[in-house]
């Protein structure tokens, strides 16, 4: 679809070998929408209907830029090519960056004719526009790519290129550069950070972005590993002298298709800099043995309110809930029952949510395959649920075997779920979120109702903009650059300064990285909302910190991070990694040179972090173990737990008989 159209757009060409310096090349312009690509293309006049004629821009180790003429082949490729992922990447790699051996600095020389003056680019390339001065006649462009890769001076002889600026900005944010009010910038970082991120998924995007777009679970649960390959392999294509990247090139990549996370580049208006800061002496931090039912009844007065509230969640934040005692914490957890409810009002109030479940059940199970035909939506979130559940993680006993009945229940729960929040229906993923519950709660109804209370909290998460996974990035990149800005540069030298493979973790909650049984233990602490908000990020600090040694000394590059990242599935020790998360947020709010976007974070403005005291009135007899210190102030590397002592391999939670009679309503 042709979006804008422009003819008598000139090139002032200067051949140099001819006594024409100051050639005159019409052409046409056009701004052209295809399979959600924006392309900018100007052809000269003789070449409007050849694409042989493309040229590619390439850009070399000095930056001076080189017009190459299009292969020849990439016009002969056939039908089965277009339809290919690399028809795709063709389209968004037009505009090429290719080191080539440099030539005393001298001007790259050009084939005669108008042709090689043609050229397109992906607006997803654009980095900037500058524009002529007012009052110097008729008006011109030039486009800056990214890579500083300018293109020729476009000048507008019939009309002005307001029209033009006014197409673009239906795909991209312009706004004037501080230094220079002539210069648009594209997606420009001194507009608000939601504005950016709402440009971000309706702006051309790479097909990793298009991917965890469509797919996030298969794209981020599956395997890092075949991701990175496809990256790599659309990056490279066939010509053997690009295998070997340049150093900015991945980054590149993620930059134009996240430009929100631009936070790393410090050198970026609109952001504080996060410079290095001294934090002090990380504290030592002590767990405890996880809350007894004898220690959550000595809490509860005569009409059953919870006492001490605060004081209960500092236990379980510092010990977790003997399993016995979940299937009732997790309900005041989760903020299904309010903590100051008695007996009398929670009966009550599960009358009342049970009715409604099963109202909302009726509705979809009423519907005839005749009227599912007709509701694509319907149809497509129960297409995804089946998929879900069946890839469910059958290492409990709970949801072994096809027509287990806990996943006949996972699969009724997600669809009644999608007549509760119709809007955002089913997302791949969200079956993570919930088998833990329903195995906890033992029945359809309270699973349901915990779930919906936790998609609450998550709910940003599985949006079609993903507002909450950029805005985690974001914050996760700050806090990671304040505790060692050293490991930082490094992961942006390899190409990997975006975090993007903590996607995963921050999706799901760890769902995929730790056993079935240390994510009961770490989702109800992280529940507590202790120490301080978005804990959840420094226990991403906390991993990666505990990776970081092994990462730089085997100067791990992109991949290989990729990878040992996602190898650290059902690796990692729970006990351990909490230890050295509640450290770090101790250390945090004992600075005072802690910077503000740090603090808001971490939610700190005008007031200390609520941080468990020793002094909460426990047990004086229960076993208390010092967690590690950081591993950045040692090579060490222990894996500690709350006990003293970690079993390695976890016996099986005893299933009430219940479990066995439950079968769907």
């Amino acid at each position: 679809m042709i979006i804008y159209e422009q003819e008598g757009v000139y090139i002032h060409s200067s051949c140099g070998k001819t006594n024409d310096q100051d050639g005159l090349i019409s052409g046409i312009l056009r701004v052209l929408e295809k399979d959600a690509e924006v392309i900018v293309d100007w052809r000269p006049l003789d070449d409007a209907l050849d694409s042989s004629s493309i040229l590619y821009a390439r850009k070399d180790s000095s930056s001076v830029v080189e017009w190459t003429q299009a292969p020849k082949e990439r016009g002969h490729r056939g039908s089965e090519h277009l339809n290919s992922y690399e028809a795709e990447w063709d389209m968004v790699n037009t505009v090429s960056f290719k080191r080539k051996p440099h030539t005393n600095g001298d001007a790259p020389s050009h084939r005669n004719g108008k042709s090689k003056w043609s050229f397109l680019f992906s607006l997803t390339d654009l980095k900037s526009i500058k524009q002529n001065k007012e009052g110097m006649g008729w008006s011109y462009l030039v486009f800056c790519l990214k890579d500083d890769v300018v293109l020729p001076a476009l000048h507008f002889h019939q009309g002005d290129s307001k029209l033009l600026i006014e197409s673009l900005e239906k795909y991209v944010v312009l706004c004037e550069s501080p230094q220079d009010k002539r210069t648009l910038l594209v997606n420009c970082q001194n507009k608000s950070l939601s504005q950016s991120f709402e440009n971000l998924l309706d702006e051309p995007a790479y097909g990793l972005i298009q991917k965890i777009k469509k797919d996030p679970y298969t794209a981020t649960m599956i395997g890092f590993s075949k991701v990175t390959n496809y990256i790599f392999d659309s990056l490279r294509g066939s010509d053997p002298s690009t295998h070997q990247r340049p150093p900015s090139e991945m980054a590149d990549f993620l930059s134009d298709a996240i430009p929100g996370l631009k936070i790393n580049q410090q050198e970026e208006p609109g952001f504080e800099v996060i410079t290095r800061i001294d934090l002090g002496e990380r504290p030592v931090v002590q767990r405890r043995e996880p809350v007894s039912l004898e220690e959550w009844t000595k809490n509860i007065d005569s009409e059953g309110r919870i006492l001490n509230v605060d004081n209960m969640k500092q236990m379980i934040f510092r010990g977790g809930l003997s399993h016995a005692l979940r299937k009732q914490a997790w309900k005041f957890l989760l903020g299904y029952f309010p903590w100051d409810s008695t007996k009398e009002e929670r009966t009550q109030l599960q009358k009342q949510k049970t009715d409604e479940y099963f109202r909302m059940k009726l509705q979809w199970k009423s519907i005839s395959q005749e009227q599912e035909k007709r509701n694509s939506r319907l149809r497509d979130y129960r297409s995804l649920i089946e998929k879900d559940v069946n890839r469910t993680d059958r290492t409990n006993k709970f949801y072994e075997g096809q027509d287990n009945p806990g996943l006949i229940l996972l699969h009724d729960i997600l669809m009644t779920y999608c007549m509760y929040d119709f809007d955002l229906g089913y997302v791949q993923g969200m079956s993570d979120l919930l088998s833990p519950l329903l195995y906890v709660m033992e029945n359809e109804v309270d699973a349901f109702w915990c779930f919906a209370s936790y998609m609450d909290q998550m709910h940003q998460n599985f949006e079609e903009q993903m507002q909450g996974m950029k805005t985690q990035l974001i914050q996760l990149s700050t806090l990671l650059r304040l505790l060692d800005s050293g490991f930082c540069s490094y992961l942006e030298s390899q190409d990997s300064g975006y975090l993007y493979f903590c996607f995963r973790w921050l999706l799901i909650r760890f769902k995929r990285e730790f056993s079935f049984l240390d994510i009961l233990r770490l989702w109800e602490v992280m529940w507590t909302e202790l120490p301080c908000t978005n804990f959840h990020l420094l226990l991403c600090c906390a991993i990666l910190e505990s990776e970081k040694q092994q990462i730089m000394e085997k100067h791990y590059g992109f991949n290989e991070i990729l990878k040992h990242i996602n190898e650290l599935s059902m690796k990692i020790d729970v006990e351990d990694i909490l230890c050295k998360a509640e450290a770090i947020s101790l250390q945090m709010v004992k600075c005072k040179e802690l910077p503000q976007a740090v603090c808001e974070i971490l939610g700190l403005q005008g007031s200390e972090v609520t941080t468990p005291d020793s002094d909460v009135g426990e047990d004086e007899n229960v076993v208390m173990t010092p967690c590690p210190t950081s591993a950045f102030q040692s090579n060490a590397l222990p894996t500690l737990s709350a006990s003293g002592a970690r079993n390695d391999s976890p016996t099986q939670i005893p299933v009430s008989s219940d479990v066995c009679r439950l079968t769907p309503a």
